[in-house]
């Protein structure tokens, strides 16, 4: 069951083969993301994942390990407030906001932190339907 207030958190880092996996599913073959020549002479200095792999994990999270089975995903914020590299350690960070049972419904607020700096490199807020999750 989902309450308000509870809490969960994911541990996790891509690879480069990811981002660049990612890149040929999307078509977004931004070279800032998969080549390390070209992002050396960007302000970010090195290759950056795309935002949206980075929070492609928010999908997996609800779909699979909170609330799990049965959830569907109705929306989501995104804030993309840092850069994000690969081979770095990341925590995405999950707060129930608002619980809306009679649609079995919850609001989430949804952060990915760099695991080492702690700083918030996105930021958002989802709604999802578990009808076997809500309370």
């Amino acid at each position: 069951m989902i309450e308000k207030d509870q809490t969960y958190s994911h541990d996790f880092r891509f690879s480069q083969d990811e981002v660049n996996r990612f890149a040929e599913v999307t078509g977004d073959k931004n070279p800032v993301h998969t080549d390390a020549d070209y992002a050396a002479k960007t302000m970010f200095k090195r290759p950056i994942m795309h935002g949206m792999l980075s929070a492609s994990l928010f999908s997996k999270v609800f779909g699979t390990l909170f609330p799990g089975e049965g959830t569907i995903y109705l929306k989501q914020s995104l804030n993309f407030l840092k850069p994000m590299y690969v081979e770095t350690d990341y925590v995405a960070e999950f707060r129930v906001v608002e619980v809306v049972k009679d649609k079995n419904r919850a609001v989430v607020e949804t952060l990915i932190k760099d695991k080492n700096t702690k700083l918030v490199c996105t930021s958002g807020e989802a709604t999802v339907m578990n009808v076997n999750a809500i309370k």
